[in-house]
């Protein structure tokens, strides 16, 4: 039996994607707890930022969305909303940004706007917020999502940020000269996308999880053939994550 949470091991499996130098942009939730592991664990010279303008805070303690005081506590600099998103499109810049979604398609599109007509729909999310901007021009985008057949989808319901649009070099004829998906990370795996057609594609399937499995609840066809186990994580990346990045347990 596994000795650890399906939330723990999507934001260290997230925070190994991470390097130092990189700028760590993070909306709420898992993105939140993800930034934070990543900084305290795989890459301490990465700075976090927030959309609402904290930018390298101390994050004692897990803030619980990014309008959460607590983004701003001990900060290099507390700015605003225009110098935040300047960040995220600097070109000198590398920025990684950490968002969720409802649904995804298989080139990394992300719907969190709405389910089934949008003038009726059966659910109504959040919107863009920043999303749209920060999939546009940040360096690259890692997603969290749960894996469930409906969420995976061959076609969103509405169409918030774009990831690599419809593969190969369409993004870039949209005018979007860098970025793109660059992983999703879910309850079950972790997706990567190819370099030439840029679709999603099995890069990690976690510990005890059947390859099986991710296929059934995946909805669209999705290559396998490179897929390897994720590494387990070790106790002390565990201690860190529970007694030092979220040890109110508000998150994990």
């Amino acid at each position: 039996m596994k000795d650890y949470t399906d939330n723990e091991m999507m934001a260290l499996s997230a925070g190994r994607l991470t390097k130092n130098g990189d700028i760590l942009f993070a909306g709420t939730g898992v993105s939140m707890l993800a930034a934070t592991a990543a900084k305290r664990i795989y890459s301490p010279r990465a700075v976090i930022f927030f959309e609402t303008g904290g930018i390298d805070p101390l994050l004692d303690e897990i803030p619980m969305a990014v309008s959460d005081l607590r983004v701003m506590s001990g900060t290099a600099l507390n700015s605003g909303l225009i110098e935040a998103f300047s960040i995220v499109g600097h070109r000198r810049l590398h920025t990684i940004a950490f968002l969720g979604a409802a649904q995804i398609d298989r080139f990394g599109n992300l719907n969190t706007t709405s389910l089934g007509d949008y003038l009726r729909p059966s659910a109504r999310f959040p919107g863009s917020g920043g999303a749209c901007d920060v999939s546009s021009f940040a360096s690259g985008v890692v997603t969290f999502i749960r894996h469930e057949r409906r969420r995976f989808v061959d076609r969103l319901d509405y169409r918030t940020s774009v990831g690599w649009h419809e593969g190969g070099d369409s993004r870039k004829r949209l005018g979007l000269e860098r970025g793109g998906a660059l992983a999703v990370v879910t309850d079950l795996g972790v997706l990567r996308f190819d370099d030439e057609t840029k679709e999603a594609y099995l890069a990690e399937y976690y510990p005890g999880v059947p390859i099986e499995k991710i296929i059934e609840n995946t909805g669209f066809p999705l290559d396998v053939s490179r897929a390897v186990e994720a590494r387990p994580p070790s106790p002390e990346e565990l201690r860190i994550l529970r007694e030092e990045v979220d040890p109110q347990r508000l998150m994990l």
